[in-house]
């Protein structure tokens, strides 16, 4: 359902002004620079386009998101990326480096009548989407039982096979070795990182790496790492085109991608209408939940997202109820790179 949703969207996203990015900008224009593929169609499609239409306006797209190219386009002073797709942990660091636009009052107002979690904004982000980094299962593996734990996921005894993790720090694989070594959920930050490397030590040899989606979903539908923790919207899609897997929301860690706007962009009040219309659409964000598997910004925007994949997103009551909480980017952006060089010298030994 959710493949064939995102080829429609996909579809008419062409009938509206869409066009490849350019260097500069007329003054009815914003170029949106996203991660790519299925995920930047739909996304553009339900919440860039009917905007666009509405304002008479023109949408350009780049991808995939680059924070070296944000970096270097605000440091020459040539900015042609309007609203860009970025990990909070970057908006965070990127923020207080002066490299971003800071929301203005009307944005900050409009997030606050939209109902979206301030703890999901900084001075120049606002969410995008939410999702979770879920306990994701082959189905024909674990046909009769499977890890509803990340105790249980770290346990290859009762549930043998690989594990699948991003080969990244942000991407959950720390918080859920503290979870599975008993870490109570609010006292996961600041991360005990000596405790998780221990605890990873027990399964490093059944690791399996993955560095995208669409790997991570390979791994799982082959049977090639039977457990992955993924992100739920890739395996929901997965599992609606008929693939062998299944999201387990157990001690689910909530996520979110953030839009901001790199500092000196010609068309900024351009960009902040944007801002605007989407912060108070709930139902642009719906439609979004049902074409790329990944839940609204907004928590009023649930309610309006079809009931049949509405307990399979953030941040739906079934996905919240059974979460180990919110990965905290605030933690990320100061760690991020000590922890990186950590984690790839434990990768290479």
């Amino acid at each position: 359902m959710r493949a064939k949703a995102i080829a429609a969207l996909s579809t008419a996203a062409l009938v509206v002004s869409v066009s490849a990015c350019s260097s500069s900008e007329d003054s009815k224009s914003v170029t949106v620079t996203m991660w790519g593929g299925a995920g930047q169609k739909a996304h553009v499609s339900s919440y860039f386009t009917p905007w666009a239409k509405d304002a008479g306006v023109t949408i350009r797209q780049d991808s995939p998101t680059d924070y070296a190219k944000i970096d270097a386009q605000v440091k020459s002073g040539k900015v042609s990326w309007g609203l860009v797709e970025v990990e909070p942990n970057y908006s965070e660091s990127a923020c207080a480096a002066g490299k971003l636009e800071k929301l203005p009052q009307r944005v900050l107002d409009a997030a606050e009548k939209g109902g979206i979690d301030p703890a999901q904004m900084n001075d120049c982000a606002i969410p995008i989407l939410q999702y979770t980094f879920s306990i994701a299962y082959n189905t024909d593996k674990f046909a009769k039982a499977h890890p509803t734990t990340w105790a249980e996921f770290f346990d290859t005894k009762q549930f043998p096979g690989k594990r699948g993790f991003w080969k990244y720090v942000t991407g959950g694989i720390f918080e859920a070795a503290l979870l599975a070594d008993g870490v109570a959920p609010q006292d996961l930050y600041p991360l005990d990182l000596d405790r998780a490397f221990k605890k990873l030590d027990t399964i490093k040899k059944d690791i399996v790496w993955y560095g995208t989606g669409d790997q991570q979903v390979q791994l799982l539908a082959s049977g090639e790492a039977p457990l992955v923790q993924a992100w739920n919207g890739r395996v929901s899609q997965a599992a609606a085109s008929g693939e062998p897997v299944a999201n387990e929301y157990g001690e689910n860690l909530v996520s979110y991608d953030h839009v901001v706007i790199p500092k000196g962009y010609d068309n900024v009040e351009l960009a902040e209408d944007w801002m605007v219309w989407f912060l108070e659409n709930p139902q642009a964000q719906a439609t979004d939940a049902e074409a790329s598997g990944f839940g609204p910004a907004s928590k009023d925007a649930i309610d309006l997202v079809p009931a049949e994949i509405r307990d399979d997103v953030a941040p739906s009551d079934n996905v919240v109820d059974q979460s180990a909480g919110l990965i905290d980017y605030s933690y990320w952006a100061k760690n991020y790179t000590e922890v990186t060089k950590r984690f790839n010298t434990w990768i290479a030994e």
